[in-house]
């Protein structure tokens, strides 16, 4: 049993000091996947990997849910979600017009026009895969981890317990009604 499931298993039973321990050995791979997912975002963005990783700590501790936590794969699937929301209210605080709304910084020798904000791309998304959701939950799932969260599809397919050519059909099928539903 690696030391995850062990401190996992101990959060589990109701032991505080776990959280401690579990935070160090996983911390590496949650910043992975924040920089993964970081790297598709607007140059220029305030939100920082680091910060999108503690945020989505303190969500998963204050949300008292470690007893939903029996495998690493759940755990992980909880953090992309988490960092999910987090990405997602921080498109919508920025779009919002008392923030800018469609306004973007530009530099003053830039005199082209700026490509659509990757915010409202990030909301529309989002929308598009609660609908989703409701008629494929798995797919759903796979699209969090996948572009919210950046992992690869490989990754997100082994942490769903997917073949390697599973994931790719469910993307695939995924992207495509995404698609469709963000065109409507």
């Amino acid at each position: 049993m690696t030391d995850v499931l062990i401190a996992l298993d101990r959060m589990h039973a109701g032991d505080r000091d776990a959280a401690s321990k579990l935070f160090p050995l996983i911390y590496d791979e949650l910043r992975r996947i924040a920089i993964g997912r970081m790297n598709r975002e607007k140059p220029g963005n305030t939100l920082q990997a680091t910060a999108l990783v503690h945020e989505a700590w303190l969500r998963i501790m204050e949300s008292h849910q470690a007893s939903l936590w029996e495998s690493r794969e759940s755990f992980f699937a909880a953090a992309a979600e988490t960092m999910r929301r987090i990405l997602v209210d921080a498109a919508r605080r920025k779009s919002a017009a008392r923030h800018g709304g469609e306004f973007s910084r530009k530099a003053l020798h830039d005199s082209q026009l700026s490509e659509p904000c990757p915010s409202q791309e990030i909301i529309a998304v989002n929308d598009a895969m609660e609908v989703l959701e409701q008629d494929d939950r798995l797919a759903a799932e796979l699209v969090r981890l996948h572009y919210f969260a950046g992992m690869s599809l490989e990754e997100a397919g082994e942490l769903l317990g997917m073949s390697r050519a599973t994931a790719y059909r469910t993307w695939t099928y995924a992207r495509t009604f995404l698609r469709a539903t963000m065109s409507e």
